[in-house]
């Protein structure tokens, strides 16, 4: 079976002559497998070949033509229109079961949330004809959906759906924070869930001057403090520390004592891992298509994803695993003279302070910077980047070392093109092999060369925004959580790109990031950031990543294992014998 995706955002037929119509060996033998309705092109999947000479001869990535399994035919849920996203398969939750959804950007899983929540009707590829609920029932036949599916049509089915985008909540709902969850408090727990969530801070702050971990944790407690049968979570994990997400997926589990339903959809691995029962793997060509996987077990399910290959289904979706190092990277690196050293250093504000414990940092080596939010490590970066001047001590970069800096929020003020954008970064490098197998190539960057970048999505900025850090000639590169708005396979990319650039370019990188499997992936040593949050931080000097990973989480009171099979760290649940174990011994973070 043959899918075409026309992306109608980056076609423009004015510029390219129609160079797709041309070409087309079916449309020169006067077969009609391509015609152009309102001056865009639509494409017969009937009549297509699957040739490919129209999808090479785009000058803008605009068209993709893919060959599925015939088998996958009569189970298309849901078509927006002709040559569009098509996504096959829906995922089948469970009462007293928190089901987790794993897979890129553009994949299909906040589509498959929007079907269970109610908010898209599936319509079964027939987007010309789309069908009556009667019609959908009888389509799930003798399955789990059904019953669903018949529930939520009779109104019988209350849901209750956690959007993926906190950002745009203010302009929806007005008003201060306890207002608003007073308001939705139907189960009575508010109490509760605002103390662990920490949201008695910002009780009386309106929801317009919120920073996204506030919001997100807002959105969380109002989902989970409403009356409902099913609770929807679209990444509940963005914008929040190590600390918070654990806490959030602690409340979003409590839902599963009153045996309610529960889907939540996550890149964090270790948050996933930790939160879900079972887990759906999603898979296929962003943008174009995605398959839903059988439900499957949590540690399973994660590693079929990470191997690429679904074992009952006979399908392999990634050519390459993806592989975790069996024990953290060695301290040091290529030379154990160090880049750079800096003393005692402090800065204070009207409401904080921070004070930062003299280290080094050597040739070829990644620090990882870990902490809760709020506790200085966006500071310690803007020193090092000389945005910030400390008030006491020197930045050990002050006229002395080039820095490349990636801020946490990305400005998309510029102008131009991707393209346009890493030239100028990348210079005379832009067109070496070495640039595009190193930088370009492994972010995916090719098709978004032509996009302008002020219309960027958030996870096509942040891997512009690496890309263009990593691009500048530099002796230090700073990064201010990389992985934000990344999927799992974009995140472990990313690290991959960052710490190759480093060894290659024998520099040093520093790296803030809440993700503990990515920083498990990229960092060779760790700074861990104590204190009070919002109030007072101490920035204490780069150790092992081993130290540093059990100093921190002895403060966040996790432990950690490793998954046998693939060598990523898993969180213990709590007070299980295993994180009792490792408690008492005093080893937080296991790397056997």
């Amino acid at each position: 079976m043959r899918i075409a995706v026309v992306d109608l955002d980056k076609c423009k037929p004015a510029k390219c002559d129609r160079a797709c119509y041309r070409f087309c060996p079916q449309v020169r033998s006067k077969v009609e497998a391509i015609r152009f309705e309102n001056n865009k092109p639509v494409i017969s999947e009937i009549l297509c070949t699957g040739c490919g000479i129209c999808v090479k001869k785009c000058p803008f990535k605009a068209l993709s033509i893919v060959n599925v399994p015939e088998e996958l035919k009569s189970e298309c849920v849901h078509r927006f229109g002709p040559n569009t996203f098509k996504l096959f398969r829906l995922p089948v939750p469970s009462p007293g079961i928190v089901l987790g959804l794993i897979g890129q950007n553009g994949i299909g899983k906040s589509t498959a949330l929007k079907i269970l929540s109610g908010e898209i009707k599936p319509n079964l590829e027939r987007y010309d004809n789309p069908p009556d609920w009667s019609s959908i029932i009888q389509y799930f036949r003798g399955s789990t959906l059904q019953t669903y599916f018949q529930k939520l049509s009779n109104g019988d089915l209350r849901v209750v759906h956690k959007p993926q985008y906190v950002d745009k909540i203010p302009r929806i709902v007005r008003g201060k924070v306890g207002e608003v969850l007073e308001h939705v408090n139907e189960r009575g727990r508010l109490n509760e869930i605002s103390e662990r969530l920490q949201l008695k801070v910002v009780w009386d702050r309106t929801l317009d001057v919120l920073s996204g971990g506030e919001l997100q944790r807002v959105a969380i407690a109002a989902a989970v403090c409403r009356e409902a049968d099913v609770y929807l979570f679209d990444e509940p994990s963005s914008y929040l520390d190590v600390k918070q997400r654990l806490e959030a997926a602690k409340v979003i589990r409590s839902l599963k004592e009153e045996n309610k339903i529960i889907v939540v959809a996550e890149h964090d691995l270790a948050v996933l891992d930790y939160l879900s029962d079972h887990v759906c793997v999603f898979y296929g060509k962003p943008g174009v298509y995605g398959i839903v996987s059988h439900v499957h077990g949590v540690r399973t399910g994660i590693n079929i994803y990470l191997d690429g290959y679904i074992s009952d289904e006979n399908m392999r979706f990634r050519k390459e695993p993806i592989v975790f190092h069996v024990k953290p990277p060695l301290a040091g690196s290529s030379t154990t003279v160090p880049m750079l050293k800096w003393g005692e250093m402090s800065k204070t504000y009207s409401s904080f302070k921070l004070k930062i414990e003299a280290g080094e940092a050597n040739y070829g080596e990644v620090i990882g910077i870990l902490g809760p939010n709020g506790i200085g490590k966006t500071t310690f970066i803007r020193i090092l980047a000389g945005i910030e001047k400390s008030d006491q001590g020197l930045s050990p970069t002050e006229n002395i070392l080039r820095v490349s800096y990636k801020p946490q929020y990305i400005s998309t003020e510029y102008g131009g093109t991707v393209e346009e954008l890493l030239r100028i970064a990348a210079k005379e490098q832009f067109t070496s092999s070495w640039y595009q197998t190193e930088i370009i190539n492994p972010l995916n960057l090719t098709s978004l060369f032509d996009r302008s970048v002020s219309e960027l999505s958030g996870g096509e900025l942040q891997k512009v925004a690496i890309a263009a850090c990593l691009s500048r000639e530099a002796d230090v590169y700073l990064l201010d959580e990389p992985s934000a708005y990344l999927d799992v396979e974009e995140r472990l990319a990313m690290a991959k790109t960052i710490r190759r650039v480093v060894e290659d370019k024998n520099v040093t990188a520093f790296v803030v990031e809440h993700d503990i499997v990515a920083q498990d992936f990229i960092a060779d040593r760790l700074m861990i950031f104590t204190g009070e949050p919002g109030v007072q931080g101490i920035a204490k000097s780069p150790i092992s990543l081993l130290d540093g990973m059990n100093m921190f989480l002895k403060e966040m009171d996790i432990t950690f294992r490793r998954d046998p099979d693939t060598k990523r760290p898993r969180v213990n649940k709590e007070d299980s014998r295993l994180d009792k174990y490792q408690k008492r011994i005093g080893q937080y973070y296991y790397v056997k």
